[in-house]
Order: structure tokens, then C-alpha cells, then sequence
């Protein structure tokens, strides 16, 4: 006779699930779930908060959990604002059912900061507790190019999202074509025929992400191309969260006579206006990216002019289907990277 599957019962942390399905959604042991579901001592407030993760990514896939065919567990990595992390994790999880019969079991490790060396350990602990993908947005640096490489030489496949890594070891990329999104928000910009010498403040979260580093040098070359009178302030550096952009752009416009234009290409717009309406300006155009929370409210409150959109579900439809053809599971997805939807206050969709 088989034994039974082992059910913890914890009244902090009620749950439905065995013990070993826990386990294998956190990447831990099932020694360690036990001393965390049973509130024992010697466990990081880190191995508390991943278990308690877990069973909230299990609740969410329990459709995936009964399915018959192959099971593949997939890390999400990624360093980005809750408000976007959150968008990604319903867009991955909305994309599952997609693939049945095989059951994809993401796993998410997501932080609103992660320097290279912290992604780069995160990294080498799944490639030694064992992953079948990863789906990467992260920081382009040496540590982090490193650990792509350890974890391709150990046939662990890793897809970029949103922000590539080129050259690097990774499978594929699946996002946003950042260089296209530089130049419409160029084209965008230049239609509004901003005056001769005009301020334009641009954001970035990091310029160690690709991706946005990408926007803007397409947005800067295109600039230049035709209207290089037009001045370029960089308040870039704030991580895309709101005080931290806040302190960048108050840094970057204190005694400037205007700002006739924002390009934000790392997010924190609450931020930006903040610190804008602080120092007396107003700029008649803003563009901004990706339709979370805070820049629905924005656009509907009319501070935003145009939002350059991608769809994240299909994005990560795409790196999905590259891990899953690495894993001789289908064809590898033949599509480009994603279109670019312009929303503005006219045209903000009914449901996101």
C-alpha cells in the first residue's frame, strides 16, 4: 500500500497542498517546509517568506497541478516595481492553461532591487537545485552574463524578458522591441513640435538594463537626427519606484527654466510629476511605458499623454514556448519580438 501524502496543518499558514508539492514549487527541501509550516526555530524570515510564496503560486496554479501530461518547473526571475512584477506573474499565470497537457509550474523570485552579484547568486542556487528554464529580467552585467553561461553549461535554458542580454548564453529573448520603442516615442514627440530649444527630461530606471538603454539611444539618435537643438536632461537611476525617481528628476531640474517633455522609460511616474510640479514645471507632452496600475490612474486623470503598451501575456507565451521547445516540447515560437500599442487618455482599454 502507498502511503498517504504528508499535510501539515498550521493555523498561520492554512493550505491544501502535500508537503513535497510545497517543497518543489519553493526549490527547498521538505525538511525545511516542515520547519517552516510548524513555526520551529532556525529559519530566515527569507525561507519563511519563499514558502508562504509558494503556496500562493500553488493556489494559483491548481489547474496546472492536476494535469496529466509532463510537468516542467520555471523560474521568473526578475529585478522590477512591484506594480510591473505584478502584471508579470498574472500574465505568466493567465498563459498557462495555454499549454496543457504539459503543466508548467512558474516559480517567482521578484524584487524591486537586485544588484548583479545578488541576481548572479540567485542564479547558481537554481542551476544547483535544478530548474528545466528561466525567464530573466535583470541588470547586464559580467556577474550576471557569468551565471547564464553556468547555468546554459548545466542545460538549463535561459530567456530574457522585457530587457535582453545579448551575447550572452541566454536561449532566446521575448519582450518589447526596445529600439522601435525609442523611435515612436521620438516620432511622437517631434509631431507635438516642441520649440526651438526645447528641455526634454528623460528616465531610466538603470541604464544597466538593456532594454531601456535601448529606447533610449533610438530616442537620442533619432532626436539628434532632427532636431538637435533639443536639449536631453537625464534623471535617470531611481529603479523605477517613486522616491527614488522623485530625487533623481528634483536633482536634475532645480533652476532649469522648463521642461517642455518627459520621456520615461523606467517607470515611477508618480514620482517624475512630483518632482516636476515641485520645481514650477509642467510639461506639455509625457510618455511613458506598460499599462500598470499607476499610469491606468494617470492616463485617466489626462497627466499622461501617450503610454507605449506591449502585450505581456503574449511575451510570455513566447519565452514559455522557447523553454518548453529546448525541452523537445513543440516548435520554438516564430514570433518577433512584440508590437508596440500606443494608449492614450482617448483610447484607454475597458479591461487589463
Amino acid at each position: 500500500m502507498q502511503p498517504r501524502a504528508k499535510f501539515i496543518r498550521n493555523p498561520s499558514m492554512t493550505h491544501r497542498f502535500p508537503v513535497k508539492e510545497i517543497a518543489r514549487q519553493a526549490g527547498m527541501s521538505t525538511a525545511t517546509v516542515d520547519r517552516v509550516l510548524n513555526n520551529r526555530a532556525n529559519v530566515s524570515p527569507q525561507t519563511r517568506r519563499r514558502v508562504q510564496d509558494a503556496l500562493r503560486e500553488l493556489e494559483a496554479q491548481e489547474g496546472q497541478l492536476a494535469a496529466k501530461g509532463r510537468r516542467l518547473f520555471l523560474d521568473v526571475v526578475m529585478e522590477a516595481p512591484q506594480r510591473f512584477s505584478r502584471q508579470v506573474r498574472q500574465a505568466a499565470e493567465a498563459t498557462l492553461e495555454g499549454f496543457r497537457p504539459v503543466a508548467i509550474r512558474p516559480r517567482f523570485t521578484m524584487a524591486e532591487t537586485m544588484t548583479g552579484s545578488g541576481c548572479a547568486a540567485l542564479l547558481e542556487q537554481i542551476r544547483k537545485k535544478g530548474s528545466q528554464g528561466v525567464c530573466l529580467k535583470a541588470r547586464d552585467t559580467a556577474e550576471v552574463r557569468t551565471a547564464i553561461e553556468s547555468l546554459r553549461e548545466s542545460r538549463i535554458p535561459v530567456v530574457t524578458i522585457f530587457t535582453d542580454l545579448p551575447g550572452s548564453g541566454r536561449l532566446a529573448y521575448a519582450g518589447l522591441d526596445n529600439e522601435s520603442a525609442g523611435r515612436t516615442a521620438a516620432y511622437l514627440l517631434l509631431k507635438t513640435r516642441p520649440p526651438q530649444g526645447s528641455s526634454v527630461l528623460i528616465t531610466l530606471s538603470q541604464h544597466a538594463f538593456q532594454g531601456e538603454e535601448d529606447r533610449f539611444r533610438a530616442f537620442r539618435a533619432e532626436l539628434s537626427r532632427q532636431r538637435p537643438d533639443i536639449r536631453l536632461i537625464d534623471a535617470s537611476g531611481g529603479g523605477g519606484l517613486h522616491l527614488g525617481t522623485a530625487q533623481e528628476v528634483g536633482e536634475q531640474v532645480r533652476g532649469l527654466a522648463s521642461i517642455s517633455c518627459v520621456y520615461s522609460m523606467g517607470g515611477g511616474n508618480r514620482g517624475v510629476l512630483q518632482a516636476l510640479e515641485a520645481a514650477g514645471h509642467t510639461p506639455e507632452v509625457f510618455i511613458a511605458h506598460d499599462l500598470d496600475d499607476d499610469n491606468l490612474d494617470l492616463l485617466r486623470q489626462d497627466c499622461l499623454t501617450f503610454v507605449l503598451h506591449h502585450d505581456l501575456k503574449a511575451d510570455m507565451h513566447v519565452a514559455f514556448g522557447h523553454i518548453l521547445a529546448f525541452q523537445g516540447i513543440g516548435n520554438a515560437p516564430s514570433a518577433l519580438k512584440s508590437d508596440i500599442q500606443i494608449v492614450t487618455p482617448a483610447n484607454i482599454p475597458s479591461k487589463e
